[in-house]
């Protein structure tokens, strides 16, 4: 008997140093597409532990050995042909970070293959292409998550708790602010203005560069509810610098007895992320990412720092990845919450073309 309990505790324990060393590993990554700006994220995570980058995909032959990530990798990593990197490459996940029109044919690649995706946000240009992602997704058993900036913010973790606790009453308003001066007017790349400018391939201008953000934030904080309606306007105030897309929205959600209004643009005079709930007891406003005024009297609290692996987009990809967290349908990157976010601008952008609100089924 004293021989099997040491050969199960032996088991036991190296079952255990081998969970632990998996964990320890950085998450075998590949990148698909170079042209967004926010590739710069994946740079900052070079040698730090987190993330191993296999391989790069890029379909441009102009930027394959003209990106960020060329000038710290090996030229062998970068590949013009998706499907024969991820061969090559056998990462655990992809992130993508080429148009947003391109996230559909990077999840048929990586689906199939069983390798999870992260996308920039927001997760696609239409709600047909979303849907096809989703059932791609679901049918292959894999993690589709969507990136934000703000899903990393300690003040808006902190808005949604103090919500959660009935700190502020019921809420009634919900009033959203994204943007910065323009893509051009603060000097993102040429690579990324020829597809961000592209209703085609970014599906509009500052209502889906921007305008995801509220609608994902409105979705998290109402449990994953989707609005009846969506009214739009969208405006191109500076018509000879986006001639294209739109550089103004403001759209409003009707969820019957809470209203979203989501403003999104190019055209603020500074950089702004910030968002305001109304409750019946009070309100709380989310400064920036750390900062919210709140409560009955209006005090200043700075929010506490988020742990790992719910602090950065790599960490929470790998515990994701390897089972250490699972992604609840109500989470701010899950594939649930962001079909809502599309179906949201898709409405959005219907709306401002028929001057009409959208119902949502």
């Amino acid at each position: 008997m004293r021989r099997l309990i040491i050969i199960a505790l032996t088991f036991v324990s190296a079952v255990s140093l081998l969970r632990a060393e998996v964990t320890a590993r950085p998450l075998r990554v590949a990148v698909a597409g170079v042209t967004h700006d926010h590739l710069g994220g994946v740079v900052s995570q070079l040698g730090q532990g987190d993330i191993q980058v296999v391989g790069v995909w890029e379909s441009d032959p102009r930027y394959i050995h003209d990106n960020a990530l060329s000038r710290s990798l090996p030229g062998d990593l970068f590949y013009s042909d998706l499907g024969e990197m991820l061969d090559a490459t056998r990462p655990e996940a992809v992130v993508a970070y080429g148009s947003t029109k391109e996230h559909l044919a990077v999840v048929e690649a990586c689906a199939p293959r069983g390798i999870h995706v992260m996308v920039e946000k927001p997760l696609a240009t239409t709600v047909k292409d979303a849907r096809r992602m989703a059932g791609l997704a679901r049918k292959y058993g894999i993690l589709l998550l969507t990136n934000y900036e703000t899903t990393w913010y300690a003040s808006n973790r902190y808005v949604k708790d103090r919500i959660e606790a009935g700190k502020i009453g019921d809420i009634f308003k919900i009033e959203v602010y994204d943007g910065h001066q323009g893509p051009v007017e603060i000097g993102c790349s040429q690579k990324f203005l020829d597809w961000l400018t592209d209703p085609v391939l970014d599906g509009g201008g500052a209502v889906m560069d921007f305008g995801c953000y509220g609608s994902n934030l409105a979705t998290w904080i109402l449990g994953g509810r989707k609005p009846a309606s969506v009214y739009a306007v969208l405006n191109t105030n500076k018509p000879s610098v986006y001639p294209k897309v739109d550089d103004d929205a403001t759209i409003t959600l009707d969820y019957g007895g809470v209203t979203v209004e989501i403003n999104a643009s190019w055209c603020w005079p500074y950089n702004r992320k910030d968002m305001f709930v109304y409750g019946m007891e009070g309100l709380l406003y989310q400064a920036d990412p750390k900062l919210v005024e709140g409560g009955a009297k209006g005090e200043w609290t700075e929010a506490p720092d988020l742990e790992a692996p719910y602090d950065n987009p790599f960490h929470y990809l790998a515990a994701a990845v390897r089972g250490e967290i699972t992604v609840a349908p109500e989470d701010l990157s899950s594939l649930e919450n962001n079909l809502v976010v599309v179906e949201i601008l898709s409405a959005a952008v219907k709306s401002a073309a028929s001057g009409k609100p959208v119902r949502i089924k």
